[in-house]
């Protein structure tokens, strides 16, 4: 895991949670209860309004840039691509057009 900021730890950790909230309403991938996702579509607007902060407070503090392949490295170490997966349409869902 690479050396962050708090700022930059919090908008990992509540890019994150984001991701995991919208996978779990995506309608291709969810587990196709509707209750399950309502209650992400809920806790959806507390985790970005939790993001837009992380950001805001990195701006507040001069933080400018976001370090791309560093958040990379962290998004990675914390399963990120897995879990970003799970918000796409996974191939072949659907049939063919």
């Amino acid at each position: 895991m690479p050396a962050l900021t708090d700022a930059e730890c919090s908008l990992v950790d509540h890019y994150l949670a984001v991701v995991d909230l919208l996978g779990r309403i995506n309608p291709a991938r969810g587990s196709g209860h509707a209750y399950t996702a309502l209650r992400a579509a809920q806790s959806l607007a507390t985790e970005a309004r939790a993001l837009l902060e992380a950001l805001e407070l990195m701006w507040s503090r001069g933080e400018r840039e976001l370090h791309g392949p560093t958040l990379t490295q962290a998004l990675l170490a914390l399963d990120g691509a897995r879990r970003a997966a799970r918000v796409t349409i996974p191939p072949g869902a659907g049939g063919a057009a």
